[in-house]
């Protein structure tokens, strides 16, 4: 049923007569009293009810449907809409994306969500064990739903850092393996996506929490300003995430690049040092009948001694200069 749950709240206690969605016109309800729907994808036809009973504007209600908004917070006549994203890790390091749309007026909130496996029974069984702060109103119904969502930013940084360290560290020994590089971009991406599409939501929370809004007590808005907390450390950790993953890349290549350079000046060094004996040897090579002491007796000792003599300077020459 696209309508999960439907009641009405009386001083923070659950009434005992259901809430019927089916009457044209809700009946005045008393004072510390507010109604709270919540729906899970539901049909075009299933909002119509509910926007006909609690008079949404029909704006609203189209975004609500469309799970493919930023986050957002817009004030209408007779209530408030609040766009949120919701995101968790799945598996393979793919981060799923859902949208709750809230609409909170004076006496009532609907909540609508689209894509999310979190749903909002349990927060709803924890705020009624607790009529005190159920009793302040539909807009803590609001914050409730909105610091559940943002409870779920938590595990994707949780689960992705002790994975990025790892490759980290492996850098440092080993330049990355084409699949490693591969995970690596594959991560950065779907951290872009997540500030793309979670970021706006510390604009809202900010506002939430500052702003002089419409069917918001004053009073309540500290209980946004804690939301707005947990967005902005979520939003951190993966900032802090997206700029690890591309040092990892910079700094293996940093490391790549001076081993390569190590081992080029090696191999200069050793080819420097093998051109004297090579040289040597070709001057004395050619065929001519007349070259200096050719028929010399110590000719050949002399060759050999001169030969590595070279050779030995040279190699001091580059141990000492870090070449070997």
């Amino acid at each position: 049923m696209p309508v999960v749950t439907a009641r009405r709240y009386v001083d923070g206690c659950p009434s005992q007569h259901a809430l019927d969605l089916d009457v044209r016109v809700r009946d005045a309800l008393p004072a510390g009293a507010f109604d709270w729907v919540g729906m899970a994808e539901p049909e075009a036809d299933e909002m119509e009810r509910v926007r006909a009973l609690f008079g949404l504007h029909p704006l609203a209600v189209e975004d609500a449907l469309k799970p493919t908004q930023l986050p957002k917070v817009e004030a209408y006549a007779r209530h408030l809409f609040i766009v949120a994203r919701t995101a968790a890790i799945e598996e393979g390091e793919n981060i799923a994306y859902g949208q709750v749309a809230i609409f909170l007026g004076k006496d009532f909130v609907v909540t609508v969500r689209f894509g999310t496996a979190r749903h909002f029974r349990d927060l709803r069984e924890r705020l009624e064990c607790d009529p005190e702060r159920l009793s302040e109103g539909a807009d803590y119904v609001a914050h409730a739903v909105l610091d559940h969502v943002v409870d779920g930013f938590a595990p994707i940084p949780e689960n992705l850092e002790e994975a990025v360290q790892r490759m980290e560290e492996r850098a440092i020994d080993v330049f990355p393996e084409q699949s490693t590089i591969r995970r690596i971009f594959r991560l950065r991406r779907q951290l872009r996506r997540f500030d793309r599409l979670v970021g706006p939501m510390a604009e809202v929370c900010e506002r939430l929490a500052t702003t002089d809004l419409p069917f918001i007590d004053p009073a309540a808005r500290i209980w946004f300003r804690d939301v707005l907390d947990h967005v902005r450390r979520a939003l951190t950790r993966t900032a802090g995430l997206k700029e690890t993953l591309a040092s990892i890349v910079e700094t293996a290549s940093l490391l790549e690049a001076h081993r390569q350079g190590e081992m080029t000046r090696s191999l200069a060094a050793w080819a420097a040092i093998l051109a004297v004996p090579t040289a040597i040897a070709g001057i004395y090579g050619m065929n001519f009948d007349y070259m200096p002491e050719l028929h010399h007796k110590w000719g050949y000792p002399l060759t050999l001694a001169v030969i590595a003599g070279i050779c030995g300077a040279l190699y001091a020459r580059f141990r000492r200069i870090g070449w070997l």
